[in-house]
């Protein structure tokens, strides 16, 4: 065995949420083409479809799940779609989330519930519907995709809401590999910096001068450099790592 055999995932089942769209779904053809099939979930169908189709046209085996990460129904029918359409589920990349940039003084009740809701409470529906199976099936791999926002306080841009709730992601990334390492479960978080996606306007002047010239690299990524931790950390490339948050921003975090 080579060290490169430690990242193949070759017969391995992956489920990606938020999957239709940039970080997503740049973790979904990563996951398909490290050999693993996989499963991508999202509330869109028209998107869903389309990376379904990409996924298939490169070879790769695939089924898309619309679905809401925020409704224990649709989660629980994910799992059994998913178990359906791949023959089990070994890996659960929990990627959904949302950022809304607003003055703390001026955050409605409801859109703190909604970047919650999503963030934090889709990911613990999915961790706990999806840890069920896995730790009934002997074990397997979560990964969830916090941000440098749980460990810094932005800038320019004002987003309390959503630096809590990624730093409550990665609380429950530790949390819940301490409590589920006994059922062979791994648990890890990722921490990117800025990523060029449309949930991130990282070309926009306004943000340039702290978000990129503050970077040691001085600039962003592209969903497809931060794609391969991903991989790292659903692999046995990882084998010996739980609880770890991986922090990947080109040094943004150093200062």
């Amino acid at each position: 065995m080579t060290v490169l055999d430690s990242f193949d995932l070759t017969g391995k089942r992956a489920l990606v949420t938020g999957a239709n769209r940039g970080l997503g779904r740049a973790f979904a053809v990563a996951l398909a083409e490290a050999g693993a099939s996989v499963a991508i979930t999202g509330r869109d169908a028209g998107r869903n479809a389309d990376v379904l189709a990409e996924l298939k046209d490169a070879g790769h085996t695939a089924v898309a799940i619309t679905g809401d990460v925020t409704q224990r129904a649709d989660v629980e029918r994910m799992l059994v779609e998913t178990v359906d359409g791949l023959g089990g589920v070994d890996i659960l990349v929990n990627n959904a989330g949302l950022c809304i940039h607003k003055a703390a003084f001026d955050v409605p009740d409801a859109e703190f519930d909604q970047i919650f809701d999503l963030n934090v409470r889709g990911l613990w529906l999915c961790s706990t519907v999806f840890g069920r199976h896995l730790a009934d099936s002997g074990g397997g791999v979560i990964v969830n995709v916090g941000s440098i926002s749980a460990l810094i306080v932005n800038r320019p841009q004002l987003q309390a809401t959503y630096n809590a709730s990624k730093a409550a992601v990665h609380q429950l990334t530790k949390s819940l590999a301490a409590e589920w390492a006994p059922h062979n479960i791994r648990i890890n978080a990722l921490a990117p910096g800025y990523v060029k996606t449309e949930m991130a306007p990282v070309d926009r002047p306004e943000f340039r001068r702290m978000w990129i010239e503050d970077s040691a690299q001085q600039r962003y990524a592209t969903p497809e450099e931060i794609a391969p931790s991903v991989l790292y950390l659903a692999s046995d490339a990882s084998a010996f790592m739980t609880g770890s948050v991986l922090v990947i921003d080109g040094g943004y975090t150093i200062y």
